[in-house]
């Protein structure tokens, strides 16, 4: 199994990175983690047949990790010629918030027939603080609640498939969520959009790094830097992600 960061940028292309989209290979599956709004151009310039993409899987829905979507609809109606399923999966309110995005970007596109079926799944609350997790096609997706205002839920996600474990903070400030999320992951994906400054909504790379051995995961990967992170990539410890980069899982 393998990843590759197709974007790996914040909302505002800092260093020239696409918006974040987290390509997932298995043997018999290919699925997106997020699809920002850049997610088609880094499709094209990476030689990535979208029709081979079954499944997309959301953090949240924000233009940067979601905003991808019209686009990908609506290529795979007009270009690529799509036939297969494309299945969505996000968290509440991603059905609404997927239509009007729609039909902001291109207004009349959400209702016109397409000649593939369009599968939305939100992900559910379970009891308490859980959440329920969706399986299917040997893909398990695990979400937990993130902290991040978006509108809607935002979620960090755990991936197993394959006897693999792939996790993703997603947008989020600190939580205790994310020990359980990361929790010995083959891959866990972080976000620290700063080095040391702690702000509303957002993982920094100092508080990440300090409580790294609460989570304990076999490799860490950093995404989602901005300004100050990448003035300072000599200071970090940790793998960085790249545009383009493919890493084994």
């Amino acid at each position: 199994m393998k990843v590759q960061f197709l974007g790996c940028g914040d909302a505002f292309g800092t260093g020239g990175r696409f918006n974040t989209c987290f390509l997932v290979t298995a043997s018999q599956r290919r699925f997106l983690i997020d699809c920002g709004a850049s997610s088609m151009v880094a499709m094209r310039k990476y030689g990535i047949d979208p029709n081979g993409i079954d499944t997309v899987f959301l953090t949240h829905l924000h233009g940067d990790h979601f905003g991808g979507l019209p686009f990908m609809i609506l290529d795979a109606q007009l270009y690529s010629r799509r036939t297969a399923p494309l299945r969505l999966v996000g968290p509440p309110g991603l059905a609404d918030r997927l239509t009007a995005a729609m039909e902001v970007f291109f207004p009349g596109s959400s209702g016109v027939e397409r000649k593939f079926a369009t599968e939305i799944v939100e992900f559910e609350p379970g009891t308490g603080d859980a959440w329920k997790a969706y399986e299917r096609n040997g893909v398990r997706a695990t979400p937990s609640l993130a902290r991040h205002g978006s509108g809607a839920p935002s979620l960090s996600l755990r991936f197993e498939c394959e006897g693999r474990v792939i996790a993703y903070t997603g947008d989020t400030e600190w939580t205790d969520a994310l020990i359980e999320c990361g929790k010995a992951a083959d891959l866990f994906i972080a976000e620290a959009l700063f080095f040391d400054r702690a702000v509303r909504g957002h993982l920094d790379y100092a508080t990440l790094r300090d409580r790294l051995d609460d989570i304990g995961p076999k490799r860490l990967m950093l995404t989602h830097l901005g300004p100050d992170m990448m003035e300072r990539l000599s200071d970090l410890a940790f793998d960085v992600a790249e545009d383009g980069l493919e890493v084994a899982v």
